[in-house]
């Protein structure tokens, strides 16, 4: 939107240079226009007013040619005024033209050969008037005077009529270039008028579209900054910039409500914020204020700030510097209120704590376990021993089924001793991954059962096994408890028959794995038939002291599954069990390859 904006505004700037270009273009070519016409003007009255002049001395002349001829004729001087008159009229008109004419040279040098023949005209008058016998018209001389004027009248009458001619040719072409420049002129005023009428509607209807992207980007903006503010509430965190130029702040409305006041009521200066801050850590503060000054930028810091009620507030604040489009260097910042953070850290480490308090706890329960339980549980089954063996011809036959029972609590109890000691070794947190011989585990796990696998005749099958990043001992005891379970779960009806296969898969392709944490895993798959059980258990088999069956009917005590649910977590893998009744159960496990 923004870059959309800029290219706008670039447009509009260049129309409004272009408009007025055109507008520049437009009075120029107006006044030129309007100085042209004006000079036409002109030269046209010029024109006119030469040729009025040349009419009026040709007008001067004939009527001192007629007043000469009535003259002759009447013999009375009253015809004599015209010609009296004629030279002083004809000079002022010759005056006039010599004013029209100083810029026409042309033009003044046949004036001056007009004007010549106009005074050898009127010479002549005086002469042919002057030489007349008295009423003797027939006299040659005064004949020959009067052909000369009349000679000299048609050679100045001529004159005129070439004169008047030049300046009518001039006059035609003056009122040509008239029209032409009155014509040409509204054409392309309207022409170049049309253009910017329309370079002005490109502009408004850029200006308009430009306001309507305004206006959406201004109510976009209204809804990020309202959607921003309710953001920094509901997170607890204000935002504040620095203009490094002017040295000015800017606080946002929460920044001020983390520090327990009301939106906007403090001038935002660094001064006033340093009034909030913890007493101990103000000195601090200060000189991390004065790193960001020099450096512009603001790393991870943390500090205390106490309300005017008394709360302290753990804040966390951090800046980065940006260049605005005026390459004016701001720095950006946010802060937060962690205080729910630091409680719950505060909280967390004191459950660390506990926990560690725990596991020291579970460890003594663990060496009491192993030693002083089994201490008294060993000098029980010596005693049962040695009253069997010493006093039983003494013993009814009740007093030897007590025994018996006796001997049997007391071995379930050692059973369930080990148990519970192996399945508080598969949690502590010392285990090591090595990377381990898998097959060479899966022997060991067979001789620690050589015993029960020889009675029961049990065929184990296993595929060939890579080498694994394991916990070897928790794999070896997983093996144990998996193969011991398959052989304890024997069917009456056959001997036991447990296959092992192997096979690398990938996770995407295998929906039993959720959640995986590698591409691919190992999957192990232990194969039974055994009893089996209902799928619906396959989820409880694993629960700690859970058992399918009563304990007369099948020993036990219900922990090796949960033992092998324990591993395969350490493990960071899945373990999955599935069970038919009466024809055998699978165990299915899963273990990353790193």
């Amino acid at each position: 939107m923004i870059k959309t904006l800029s290219n706008n505004i670039s447009f509009l700037r260049a129309m409004l240079y272009i408009s007025a270009l055109v507008i520049l273009v437009v009075g120029a070519l107006t006044y030129r226009s309007v100085t042209e016409v004006t000079k036409s003007s002109e030269m046209i009255t010029h024109t006119y007013k030469v040729n009025v002049e040349l009419e009026q001395i040709l007008s001067y002349l004939k009527d001192a040619e007629t007043g000469q001829r009535g003259y002759i004729i009447t013999n009375d001087s009253v015809f004599l005024e015209p010609y009296l008159s004629a030279r002083n009229r004809i000079n002022n008109s010759f005056a006039e033209l010599k004013v029209l004419t100083k810029n026409t040279p042309q033009l003044k040098s046949k004036l001056i050969d007009v004007n010549t023949l106009i005074n050898k005209r009127l010479i002549a008058f005086k002469t042919s008037y002057r030489s007349l016998p008295k009423k003797d018209i027939e006299d040659p001389n005064f004949k020959s005077n009067f052909r000369n004027g009349k000679t000299l009248m048609d050679s100045i009458r001529d004159q005129i009529k070439g004169v008047i001619k030049l300046q009518n040719n001039l006059l035609n072409k003056r009122s040509d270039e008239y029209r032409s420049d009155l014509m040409a002129t509204p054409l392309l005023l309207f022409s170049l008028l049309l253009c910017s009428l329309i370079l002005i509607y490109l502009a408004y209807n850029s200006i308009y579209k430009n306001i309507k992207r305004l206006k959406i980007a201004n109510e976009e903006l209204e809804i990020f900054k309202e959607s921003t503010n309710q953001s920094e509430i509901v997170s607890k965190h204000g935002s504040w910039t620095w203009d490094q130029n002017n040295d000015v702040f800017t606080f946002s409305d929460n920044l001020y409500r983390l520090l327990g006041e009301q939106p906007q009521s403090f001038e935002p200066t660094i001064q006033n914020f340093m009034q909030y801050v913890h007493p101990e850590d103000v000195e601090q503060l200060s000189q991390q204020v004065e790193n960001m000054k020099k450096n512009v930028e603001l790393p991870y810091i943390y500090y205390r700030v106490v309300h005017k009620n008394g709360n302290i507030k753990h804040l966390k604040a951090y800046g980065k510097s940006i260049i605005n489009d005026e390459e004016e260097t701001v720095l950006l910042g946010t802060t937060a209120d962690i205080t729910d953070e630091i409680i719950s850290f505060r909280a967390l480490e004191e459950r660390n704590l506990e926990l560690e308090r725990n596991n020291q706890e579970l460890s003594s329960f663990n060496y009491v376990a192993s030693h002083d339980l089994q201490e008294p549980l060993r000098k029980i089954q010596t005693f049962l021993s040695r009253l069997e063996d010493e006093e039983a011809e003494k013993l009814s036959d009740r007093g030897t089924r007590y025994i018996d029972r006796i001997q049997n609590a007391a071995t379930r109890m050692r059973l369930l001793i080990d148990d519970l000691l192996q399945f508080s070794r598969s949690n502590k947190a010392d285990k090591v991954f090595e990377e381990s011989n898998i097959n060479l585990l899966l022997e060991a796990a067979k001789q620690d059962l050589a015993e029960v696998i020889s009675a029961e005749d049990a065929v184990i099958t296993s595929d060939a096994f890579p080498s694994m990043t394991v916990i070897p001992f928790q794999i070896q005891q997983l093996f144990v408890n998996l193969l011991g379970n398959a052989i304890k779960y024997k069917s009456e009806k056959r001997s036991p028959v447990i296959n092992i296969t192997h096979q690398v898969i990938e996770a995407d392709n295998d929906p039993q794995i959720t959640k995986p944490t590698k591409p691919f895993y190992h999957k192990i798959t232990f194969t039974d038939n055994g009893i089996g059980f209902d799928n619906e258990y396959a989820d409880q088999i694993f629960v700690l002291f859970s058992r399918l069956h009563n304990k007369d009917e099948y020993s036990g005590t219900g922990i090796g599954l949960s033992i092998c649910k324990k591993i395969i977590e350490n493990h960071k893998g899945h373990i999955i069990a599935k069970g038919k009744p009466s024809i055998g159960a699978t165990f299915i496990i899963y273990l990353p390859i790193d």
